[in-house]
């Protein structure tokens, strides 16, 4: 991958999409590095099917970058299934004041996000390989982060019951979705208010591309209004079988 054609194209992207803040040069030279990275490891893990340039600065990382706004000041986040590290590394890069834990049931993607961040000086991230029912029961995770994050994990009654045990009261949990975000919310209602959310609050936002193309999106945000009942999250079996 050529440095300055990166540094250029990755310019005009976030000029198509203004909404989005645009990253400094600093942090433009470190999303190039993770770019870099991430393909290297490619070659080897199953990380991206998304291997272009202008795929992976506006498909990763402006799509990850497009939830900073939800984030408050000084937040402590917690990525869902963050797989490759989506939207933990970007969001980590371009919010130096926030501190994430990186969740995934695969170790060896754990492995290659937790010694990424290491190469990139990223010290407000920390990785740890295991199931999320799971760690959403241990007291040292349970309703201690204020905010939870899910990017292309599963559908939203699932991700409900996985991550809102996670959040605090008065936090937010974020799913971000492609155009079937909105249907999706209907059909998690009922999970999110057992687990303890309010009614969803659905954007629709759309990530432009070069030759006027156009990738739509849904950011889904559900503010944690009460405590997840002890029983949730159940086993994963139940909750893929029988969704709240």
């Amino acid at each position: 991958m050529e440095y300055l054609n990166f540094i250029d194209r990755c310019k005009y992207i976030f000029g198509l999409n203004q909404s989005i803040s645009a990253p400094t040069a600093e942090q433009i030279d470190m999303l190039y590095t993770l770019a870099e990275r991430m393909l290297k490891v490619n070659e080897s893990m199953n990380l991206t099917a998304i291997t272009d340039v202008d795929g992976i600065i506006l498909k990763h990382y402006a799509d990850c970058l497009s939830v900073s706004e939800y984030v408050p000041e000084g937040a402590k986040l917690i990525d869902v299934g963050c797989g490759a590290g989506f939207p933990t590394l970007p969001l980590s890069i371009v919010r130096s004041d926030i501190k994430i834990t990186a969740l995934d049931g695969t170790a060896k993607r754990i492995e290659y996000v937790r010694s990424t961040a290491e190469m990139l000086n990223l010290d407000n991230v920390t990785a740890i390989a295991g199931r999320a029912e799971e760690y959403a029961n241990k007291p040292e995770y349970r309703e201690n982060f204020d905010l939870a994050t899910a990017r292309a994990v599963a559908a939203l009654p699932v991700l409900s019951e996985l991550c809102l045990p996670f959040v605090k009261k008065g936090g937010a949990f974020i799913a971000m979705k492609a155009s079937q975000g909105e249907s999706e919310a209907e059909a998690a209602a009922n999970a999110i208010k057992l687990c303890g959310g309010s009614e969803a609050e659905i954007k629709k936002i759309s990530l432009y591309g070069p030759n006027n193309s156009i990738e739509p999106r849904v950011i889904i945000r559900v503010a944690k209004t009460s405590n997840t009942p002890q029983k949730y999250p159940r086993h994963y079996s139940q909750i893929s079988k029988k969704p709240l």
